[in-house]
């Protein structure tokens, strides 16, 4: 098979199943993993992948990146509320972590101007925050996702390396009992794992209409979240779950 074919062909592959795995790609074609990782270099520079950690995701437009414009008018009621109660577990001097979900720019436009350290990955969440001179905001930096305004991939998850902080207020597309958090992105999978791993509390903002569904990528599996920020139409049973695993649960009105 002739290099541009493969080539061709990966990209072909890529935007049917959404995302795939170098190894995968290497058994596939009968060629080594550093020529796949070479053809995805290639293929990235042109705009017709996206590499992440050990593959390659999609550039299509699909249901895996919503646009920003449509995630800031579903359930705004609910994500305000939410944000509104997570804002309250910030103290003066604290260094925490925001990824790039709506509830996230929700909490940052209601923080007050005091003495914080944020790093993010939201370009909306960085552009609310420089009105706060008090804040010291770091950006992660990275491959630009247009549709969240956000950054993801390998560049944006070394930077998170660097630091450790108090708290992380993140959300997800999917939350379920058994497996865990989700998204739908696995570059956004992958960073907000990283933010967990640098941060000592967990805190999930997520309305209850992610509850039992199951995105894409794993993010991290239940037991990992220390608390759950949720509106009152959560269901008993994940109620009753959250609770018997000792996590968090604070409802909002």
């Amino acid at each position: 098979m002739l290099v541009a074919e493969r080539q061709q062909k990966i990209v072909e592959l890529v935007n049917e199943r959404s995302s795939i795995r170098v190894t995968e790609l290497s058994d596939i074609f009968s060629v080594t993993e550093e020529t796949i990782r070479r053809d995805l270099e290639k293929l990235e520079k042109e705009s017709k992948l996206l590499r992440s950690h050990g593959g390659a995701v999609s550039v299509q437009e699909d249901e895996a990146e919503i646009h920003v414009s449509e995630r800031e008018i579903t359930n705004v009621k609910e994500k305000k509320a939410i944000a509104y109660e997570a804002a309250k577990r910030i103290v003066e001097g604290d260094r925490i972590m925001l990824d790039a979900s709506t509830t996230a720019w929700e909490m940052a436009k209601i923080l007050p101007n005091m003495p914080l350290t944020v790093i993010t990955n939201s370009i909306k969440v960085v552009m609310e925050l420089s009105k706060k001179e008090k804040i010291e905001v770091i950006s992660t930096g990275g491959m630009l996702l247009p549709k969240s305004l956000s950054y993801v991939g390998p560049l944006a998850e070394r930077s998170l390396e660097m630091y450790h902080v108090n708290k992380v207020f993140l959300s997800c597309k999917g939350i379920h009992l058994e497996e865990g958090l989700s998204d739908s992105n696995e570059g956004q999978a992958l960073l907000k794992k990283k933010m967990i791993e640098r941060s000592d509390e967990i805190i999930l903002m997520a309305d209850s209409s992610k509850f039992g569904k199951r995105a894409f990528s794993l993010i991290v599996p239940p037991g990992k979240v220390n608390e759950v920020i949720t509106d009152k139409e959560i269901d008993e049973v994940s109620q009753q779950v959250l609770k018997e695993r000792n996590v968090k649960l604070t409802i909002v009105q």
